[in-house]
């Protein structure tokens, strides 16, 4: 999906690029729980895991920011470093957590903005920014393995593919918006494996 998203992005299907961004994003929820019914965990898997991460919620997401702009270049650079921090150096060391907001829900809420606004630049440089400080913070997130955990987090995963295929697309950005902004608003009272 990253890879699709950017060769959008490229070709100046902006729609497009947003949407694979936010399918990316089922599929990264699901990918884990899949490889561990299958018993088909590896070390390569991870690393390939953490490369896809970063294709499709690095690169990808950081080319929606992207205009002719010197400031807006510098700012797709400056999210895709964030990502790149986040993934590489943002391990918190205790079991079930993220430190820093895992680029998935940052890269849904920017895709979903972009969509809801027609791509209003001015709104989309304040979400990276925000999205950005959310990512590098110090701020501990939980590691909820989604489809392996209670049964109303599996209906909310549910619900964003009947989204994606079943309505129409401002409800379905609005959806992906609110899942996202509630894992940052109460990520352990809502998220939390614990819940």
């Amino acid at each position: 999906m990253g890879m699709a998203s950017i060769l959008s992005s490229l070709n100046g299907h902006h729609h497009a690029a947003c949407w694979l961004v936010l399918i990316g994003y089922l599929l990264d929820l699901a990918d884990g729980a899949v490889a561990r019914q299958l018993n088909a965990c590896s070390a390569l898997g991870a690393k390939l895991d953490d490369f896809a991460d970063f294709t499709t919620f690095g690169i990808a997401t950081s080319l929606l920011l992207r205009t002719s702009d010197l400031l807006d270049n510098i700012l797709c650079m400056c999210y895709v470093l964030s990502v790149f921090v986040r993934l590489c150096f943002f391990s918190s060391g205790i079991p079930f957590m993220y430190r820093g907001l895992p680029c998935i829900y940052s890269s849904a809420i920017l895709a979903s903005a972009s969509l809801l606004s027609g791509g209003n630049m001015a709104l989309l440089r304040v979400i990276a920014v925000a999205m950005i400080l959310f990512m590098i913070s110090q701020n501990f997130y939980p590691h909820d393995r989604v489809l392996e955990s209670q049964a109303w987090k599996k209906v909310v995963y549910a619900g964003g593919i009947i989204m994606l295929f079943c309505s129409s697309f401002p409800s379905a950005c609005m959806y992906y918006l609110l899942w996202s902004v509630s894992y940052i608003l109460f990520p352990t009272s809502l998220w939390s494996s614990k819940v």
